[in-house]
């Protein structure tokens, strides 16, 4: 977990991050965000190494551990990918301890899911297509060329590119990605079926160019939360918080501190 300090009236702000991934993928958004609000970023079950995984509300128990831990009563939630679907049932279970959500690249309703994700979490073929789904990229990017080459053509930071291929080739890994593709495929009708009963100021953030999360979802999501805001980011791809840190900082700040983007603009 790490934590920075808190601008007055501003909200904590805790940051779930998507599948694979950990609390790390946060670091460029929680540099950006330079003290100007307390950020709690954490590693999902299962995501560490250490503990199991979880389905969704498996998940949300675990995130309102965290939120006790760190003594905060009232967060703005922001979940990237599956983290979304978290940050929902979350504040669908808790609405007390959210005041504001932020969902980014947002795999939350049935639209959200290809063909793909249906073959990762079935039965037979599942654990072999998620093993080789992770596996695959995690031997390639073992490969310092390559890994020079990912990272400069995606702009991402080598360390965190050798720290992903060692997490790619952990069969924790492997068995955290299968538990959650079959939590969506199982869990996401019941949660869709609950969006229409979130209340806090919602802001949904999607990249034209994401070819993981249909953009046509987040939209399809704008009008199942009521009153939530819709912010396009041109030529963006899923990874925002990776690529696209400084603007997932300003939102989150907006949102902290006036509870959605006021301005939703694309960028």
């Amino acid at each position: 977990m790490t934590g920075t300090g808190q601008a007055p009236q501003a909200d904590p702000v805790l940051l779930l991050h998507g599948q694979p991934g950990g609390a790390r993928d946060w670091d460029l958004v929680v540099a950006a965000l330079d003290r100007r609000v307390q950020t709690i970023a954490v590693d999902r079950p299962g995501w560490d190494g250490r503990s199991a995984p979880r389905d969704l509300p498996g998940n949300a128990r675990s995130a309102l551990r965290a939120l006790d831990a760190a003594r905060a009563d009232r967060v703005t939630v922001v979940g990237h990918s599956f983290g979304a679907a978290v940050a929902a049932w979350l504040c669908a279970d808790h609405p007390e301890r959210v005041g504001a959500l932020v969902l980014l690249a947002p795999a939350v309703n049935d639209a959200s899911l290809q063909w793909i994700d249906h073959w990762l979490a079935a039965p037979l073929v599942g654990p072999l297509f998620s093993v080789a789904a992770l596996a695959g990229p995690g031997v390639a990017l073992a490969g310092p060329q390559l890994r020079d080459w990912v990272g400069s053509r995606l702009e991402l930071d080598r360390d965190y590119l050798r720290a992903a291929a060692r997490m790619l080739r952990s069969p924790w890994a492997w068995r955290s990605f299968l538990v959650e593709q079959r939590a969506l495929i199982v869990q996401l009708p019941a949660l869709e079926s609950r969006l229409s009963q979130i209340a806090v100021p919602t802001t949904i953030v999607i990249g034209s160019a994401d070819r993981v999360v249909p953009p046509a979802s987040a939209k399809l999501l704008a009008r199942q939360i009521r009153g939530a805001g819709l912010v396009p980011l041109r030529r963006a791809g899923h990874l925002l918080s990776l690529q696209h840190a400084e603007r997932i900082a300003e939102i989150t700040l907006a949102a902290a501190t006036l509870g959605r983007v006021e301005v939703p603009g694309a960028g």
